[in-house]
């Protein structure tokens, strides 16, 4: 068999192989969420979210509102290394995000059972 045909055959499979897997998956709600930062993102964002009065002033004299913390578990970066995900407590994680105009922020979640709780907003430096 000529190159020319194997080529042929390869991309034909290919092709078809691209087609049948649009048609699946068209529809559904599918994303490709393979990293640790993605994936924890996914998670937090998968549970309602709770906050204290106290976080309530701190996000008022930050001028954060809802839209900025859902932009926080859209697109901020997981700061695994002062998150404190240890077996023996709950996990708490650590989210930074640069807010536009407002300035660059680290959100602490805290996991619960069946929420997370934001407990902390803290202003920093990149």
């Amino acid at each position: 068999m000529s190159f020319i045909k194997r080529l042929f055959y390869y991309l034909g499979g290919v092709g078809l192989g691209i087609i049948i897997l649009m048609f699946f998956l068209s529809g559904k709600k599918t994303s490709c969420d393979y990293g640790p930062n993605a994936r924890t993102l996914k998670f937090l964002k998968s549970k309602p979210l709770q906050k204290s009065k106290d976080l309530e002033i701190e996000l008022m004299r930050y001028n954060i509102d809802s839209l900025d913390l859902q932009s926080t578990l859209d697109s901020g970066e997981v700061n695994f290394s002062s998150s404190e995900t240890s077996n023996d407590s709950p996990k708490i994680y650590a989210i930074e995000i640069n807010l536009e105009e407002k300035g660059s922020f680290e959100f602490r979640y805290k996991i619960k059972k069946d929420s997370i709780e934001l407990i902390s907003i803290r202003p920093f430096d990149p």
